[in-house]
């Protein structure tokens, strides 16, 4: 049983890590901060293959994971896994991957696709992956590298999860962040979700019930790395979400939040590269904004190379 250090403590290096700990192997996470203040736990989450490439491998991943989440919905209180019936307004199931005729209980209308999906309370599925981890005998610890040669001293594999940090540490300038804004409030009684995408713009609109909130969207600057709220966007997302859901408008806001999901111009790397001293180097990051959607998949994939 070989260790490995994964680097990065969101979705992607978590459910990386629970998967390398399934398949025997000892297992430390390394990140800089706490699964609660990372990216994803910033996500919405709706599984849903949304600003990812490459297609050609992308309808696996997700799949994938779409399996996966399906077992974790029977608990949700537990892994924070629901699935939940909801409105994709204006999409079509022509203009999707070869992955979309696999999905289940999918109405097209003249509206779009209405659809029973995994919807994910991130905050508590992070804790729950951490737990997994430490419950087969791995860790998570709080740590910030400067390089993937730190890793390396420690154990002969180490995976870069490291998100948007890639940018830096592989180094990949390839890496750029596409920044979303989300605005939280109190739910006025609505339990299905809803998006719509602007094609002319960076702006979506969306709203997702979660747990004690209601989570509404967003936006897709590419290139922007103000991670502070910006209140003029936060009024301008709240009145899109009311025009679908009037209620919305009355709703209390509670909070705001911002996240850089980490898209890559090459698209998702999942390859490995030799290491100084004999080690390897598996990269598994580049998820644009849908790294919760294909989690299971890349990590998967990543997992054959550490074997």
């Amino acid at each position: 049983m070989s260790e490995v250090i994964v680097v990065g403590g969101g979705v992607s290096g978590l459910t990386t890590a629970v998967v390398l700990a399934g398949r025997g192997h000892r297992v430390r996470v390394w990140s800089r901060q706490p699964a609660a203040t990372t990216t994803s736990a910033v996500a919405g989450a709706l599984w849903w293959p949304y600003r990812i490439e490459p297609q050609d491998r992308v309808g696996d991943w997700s799949l994938a994971s779409l399996s996966w989440y399906g077992e974790l919905a029977a608990r949700p209180s537990e892994t924070g896994v629901r699935l939940v019936s909801g409105l994709h307004r204006g999409e079509r199931l022509a203009a999707l991957g070869a992955w979309a005729r696999e999905l289940k209980d999918v109405v097209e209308s003249a509206e779009g696709l209405r659809c029973r999906l995994p919807l994910i309370d991130m905050p508590v599925h992070l804790d729950w992956l951490e737990e997994q981890v430490r419950a087969a005998g791995g860790s998570v610890e709080r740590r910030t590298v400067s390089s993937f040669d730190e890793a390396a001293a420690e154990a002969a594999t180490v995976v870069n999860c490291t998100g948007l940090g890639a940018r830096e540490l592989v180094p990949d300038t390839g890496m750029r962040p596409v920044r979303g804004q989300l605005v939280m409030v109190e739910n006025p009684g609505i339990e299905e979700w809803f998006t719509e995408a602007d094609p002319a713009s960076d702006a979506t609109t969306y709203f997702f019930p979660q747990p004690g909130r209601l989570v509404l969207g967003g936006t897709a600057g590419t290139d922007d790395w103000r991670t502070v709220p910006d209140p003029r966007v936060a009024g301008e997302i709240v009145a899109r979400c009311a025009r679908v859901r009037p209620e919305i408008a009355g709703a209390r806001v509670i909070g705001h939040r911002v996240g850089l999901r980490p898209a890559r111009d090459a698209g998702v790397r999942i390859e490995a590269e030799p290491l100084p001293g004999g080690g390897r180097l598996v990269h598994n990051y580049g998820h644009g904004g849908a790294g919760v959607t294909v989690a299971l998949g890349c990590a998967q994939a990543a997992a054959l190379l550490v074997d």
